[in-house]
């Protein structure tokens, strides 16, 4: 590409604005057929969301173990990993993920300040409800089903990396083996058949929520309408993510 990162993003959001919106493309009827469901799952009457509890987060990497595991995540990328957060007393704001936070946080990392405050906020794909990276795909091969998740269809794919530059949160990349685009897909295959997410099985701290909107006795509809607080990750860009955070930190969003 001749446009370097920032650039691009600017002209998709001028892109967004002038109705490219409405250039999402549905999941094709031949991926419906691929899928292995649970039985009598309609997708219509799902509503999905995925919440982490920044406060909860002890950056021990038990997420990104089970999710390379699920997936066999080649060495060096993640399709979900952790982010440290550490504030000195001059409030800077130093951000490191060794590893991805694979092999957690225990060794601490050197700073010449003092330290007055960190954390730790989990990264994956944030399953946009209009998402950026299926409007620049130029061979359809990432798309939205009709139960809100946003997937890739590897066959379809032809590696161009423009969905990799539009991601606004750099949850994607492109695998060395297969040569095409990859990312988290929230477990889908999971998911469809009543399942959760690997990694929010891994948890040991349930920092990561995840269940349906639509179901009023699940915990994330009792988070979603309690009236607390939730937050996603730069709002500004119009993409409206599905994956929320609890107790975010304005050093973050």
């Amino acid at each position: 590409m001749s446009m370097d990162r920032r650039e691009f993003l600017k002209f998709l959001a001028k892109a967004s604005s002038a109705g490219a919106a409405y250039l999402v493309i549905p999941m094709p009827s031949f991926i419906k057929k691929q899928l292995k469901t649970e039985k009598n799952y309609n997708p219509a009457n799902h509503e999905y969301v995925f919440i982490i509890d920044v406060n909860k987060c002890i950056g021990c990497g038990s997420c990104c173990v089970a999710d390379k595991r699920e997936y066999n995540v080649p060495d060096g990328y993640y399709r979900t990993w952790i982010e440290r957060y550490i504030i000195t007393e001059d409030e800077e704001v130093l951000i490191d993920s060794p590893d991805g936070g694979l092999n957690g946080f225990s060794e601490p990392r050197k700073v010449n300040k003092k330290i007055v405050d960190s954390f730790f906020v989990p990264k994956l794909c944030n399953m946009c409800k209009e998402p950026a990276c299926v409007q620049v795909c130029p061979a359809g091969a990432t798309f939205k089903t009709d139960d809100g998740f946003v997937l890739i269809d590897y066959k379809r794919c032809v590696g161009c990396m423009y969905c990799i530059q539009a991601c606004p949160y750099g949850a994607r990349f492109l695998n060395p083996r297969t040569r095409t685009a990859d990312k988290c897909t929230w477990c889908y295959h999971r998911v469809r058949r009543g399942l959760l997410p690997a990694c929010v099985n891994a948890c040991p701290t349930k920092a990561r929520k995840f269940g349906d909107l639509k179901d009023k006795d699940s915990e994330v509809y009792k988070i979603v309408n309690s009236g607390k607080p939730l937050f996603v990750l730069k709002p500004f860009m119009g993409t409206f993510p599905t994956l929320k955070y609890e107790n975010m930190r304005q050093e973050v969003v």
